[in-house]
């Protein structure tokens, strides 16, 4: 399975914005945004960013596959499925995004981080309805239970993910104790906390 395996701090540098993608970690003085808020690369040739329609847009694109973890071809599949389905497109393609067995996990508290997510996952700590599932991508949908494993239920990882937990997001309902979580309904947009603006992307592959 392809995955990005170089620095997360690069990312967001390189897309001038937290994509949060070390947690806890992403919010203290210790984040590369506070220290470093330039892009990276050497600074004599740092050239300056071009603010051309297409630029805007391809930077919005990579900014949302980075935010999920989604490599380029993936990107594009989940682009065309929205694509087909009812409602609107770019709508659609954030809400099969927030729906990946990785991001839900995250979402629920049950890690401090996506990347943190799909390890859980690809590690089986995770079950989908009662049956082990390893695939960070997989698609939940309504109704569909997740929890952590039995043996796996006293992980420092997860109860600590656990105390950083604000709120639940209005689509999945969350038993702290029991380490479970229900897909309620299908996001919508307004559930969805990325500041991103999916219409553009929807604009550079309608090109």
């Amino acid at each position: 399975m392809a995955v990005y395996r170089g620095p997360s701090c690069r990312l967001c540098r390189r897309e001038g914005t937290k994509l949060m993608l070390k947690g806890e970690r992403c919010r203290s003085e210790k984040c590369a945004m506070e220290r470093r808020p330039f892009p990276p690369g050497m600074r004599t040739t740092r050239r300056r960013r071009s603010n051309s329609e297409y630029n805007l847009q391809l930077r919005e694109k990579q900014k949302i596959r980075r935010i999920y973890g989604v490599l380029e071809k993936q990107f594009r599949n989940y682009f065309a499925d929205a694509a087909h389905a009812e409602g609107v497109t770019g709508e659609n393609l954030l809400s099969m995004l927030e729906m990946r067995l990785d991001n839900t996990v995250y979402r629920m508290g049950f890690a401090p981080s996506r990347d943190a997510a799909r390890q859980l996952v690809l590690h089986n700590h995770m079950l989908v309805n009662s049956k082990k599932v390893n695939i960070p991508s997989y698609q939940l949908k309504e109704g569909d239970t997740i929890q952590v494993k039995d043996k796996s239920k006293n992980l420092d990882i997860v109860h600590t993910a656990l105390k950083t937990l604000k709120e639940a997001p209005e689509w999945l309902d969350i038993d702290k104790v029991k380490l479970t979580g229900t897909v309620v309904s299908k996001p919508e947009r307004a559930q969805i906390p990325v500041d991103v603006q999916e219409q553009l992307v929807v604009e550079l592959y309608s090109k």
